[in-house]
């Protein structure tokens, strides 16, 4: 099926020239990928296909489809117990004690079947969807044990398979020590290593291995085996690094070719230069920063005169983000950390791709990029970081299908087939 879509405000993000909107603009879509995207040209109909589909966006604004680099979305349970608890004054450390913390996350995802993890993920991803999201990053990392870990990754495959979004895969498996593993830190990463990480990989689970480098995950030298092991079988790498303390894993995983690294509160500027040299992207969650009460900011002064690419995602997960809304990280990420609007746009479309090694496929509105397109009711591209809980959004296009939202019942509504 040809579709061009015509009378819309086209949001193009070029290198080094921020972005800008192109008004009475036309999009034509030939079998799932972008085959022009501009200004209207009446000479480009000539060349349509006679049974080609006209659509009439009515002034609609049209960014890339957002993605969702970062997020935790399959588990079980959850922890606003916890939560209440943590604000009437209990320690966290009584918490965990009696139970609590990630591993009642563990406990309850071990006892899930993946019918039930399924459908718990895809009420969480709806929220996502939502806000323009047509790509999104799951991450495992709440089972701990080869069966529950691959239990986790194949119900990402699962979402996956649904026509209206597109699921990267993240191997987790380094992301806290079992209780079976207490003490033996060491001997669970020869698991990760020799047997999940393998399993992963025939099985062609997961497209990329995280891990956690932190005092209260990994040291980097246990990191560095993981990123060893993933790299043999294949796999992309990235870290979660410098979110509670500066231990050097950014730099690491950006010497070892690692796409992306997340959280980076306390990175320095030693770890900036390593990201810039090998053009790692720095992901940005400022849920989390919110969620925790957190005051050590990412270094986004340093990050731009270095010009490393940054992302924004929603990091959502039970603990510490518990946030289905790329909309609300994007004004976080404005007021909290004082990126631009331009800039949220950037790391939710072209720097989320390259923090996925999408880059050649989605993240942009361009020739030969899948069609995976926004549509927005609204008159520019900063209300999309300015404005929270309005429902602006018309409809999700994935590879070249539209997806309207349920609010807007009939495509006449919002669009006009000529």
């Amino acid at each position: 099926m040809e579709r061009i879509l015509t009378n819309l405000k086209l949001v193009t993000l070029e290198p080094d020239h921020g972005y800008h909107v192109i008004d009475n603009a036309m999009v034509i879509i030939r079998q799932g990928k972008i085959s022009y995207a501009g200004s209207y040209q009446a000479d480009q109909l000539n060349h349509a296909d006679s049974q080609a589909e006209l659509v009439d966006c009515q002034q609609a604004l049209v960014t890339p489809g957002f993605i969702d680099c970062h997020t935790h979305l399959i588990f079980a349970g959850n922890r606003a117990n916890e939560f209440e608890q943590r604000l009437n004054g209990v320690p966290y450390e009584d918490i965990a004690k009696a139970g609590g913390g990630i591993l009642s996350t563990v406990r309850a995802t071990r006892e899930a079947t993946e019918d039930e993890l399924f459908e718990l993920a895809m009420a969480r991803l709806a929220g996502l969807k939502r806000d323009g999201v047509t790509t999104v990053e799951v991450k495992s990392g709440y089972g701990l044990t080869t069966e529950d870990e691959l239990k986790m990754l194949r119900v990402a495959r699962r979402i996956g398979e649904q026509a209206d979004i597109k699921v990267s895969t993240t191997l987790l498996a380094a992301h806290a020590l079992p209780p079976e593993f207490a003490g033996r830190s060491d001997a669970y990463i020869d698991l990760v290593c020799d047997e999940i990480i393998p399993a992963a990989a025939q099985e062609n689970l997961a497209d990329a291995v995280d891990v956690f480098c932190e005092g209260i995950g990994f040291s980097p030298t246990q990191c560095e085996r993981v990123f060893k092991a993933a790299i043999k079988h294949g796999l992309m790498i990235k870290g979660h690094t410098e979110q509670l303390s500066n231990l050097g894993g950014s730099a690491l995983a950006a010497e070892m070719g690692a796409k992306s690294v997340d959280h980076i509160e306390y990175l320095d500027e030693a770890g900036v230069e390593a990201l810039a040299k090998h053009n790692t992207v720095a992901t940005l969650l400022p849920g989390a920063f919110y969620f925790l009460r957190e005051t050590q900011q990412p270094p986004v002064a340093l990050l731009r005169e270095k010009r490393v690419p940054m992302a924004i995602s929603t990091d959502f997960n039970p603990g510490t983000s518990p946030i289905a809304s790329l909309r609300t990280m994007m004004n976080m990420a404005c007021t909290f950390f004082r990126l631009t609007p331009e800039e949220c746009l950037r790391g939710v479309t072209v720097n989320a791709a390259q923090a996925l090694g999408l880059s050649e496929t989605c993240g942009q509105i361009r020739e030969g990029m899948a069609a995976d397109l926004a549509l927005w009711r609204v008159s520019s591209p900063a209300e999309l970081s300015y404005r929270m809980g309005v429902p602006d959004l018309i409809a999700r296009v994935v590879d070249g299908e539209f997806f309207y939202q349920p609010e807007n019942q009939s495509q006449e509504a919002v669009c006009r087939l000529i």
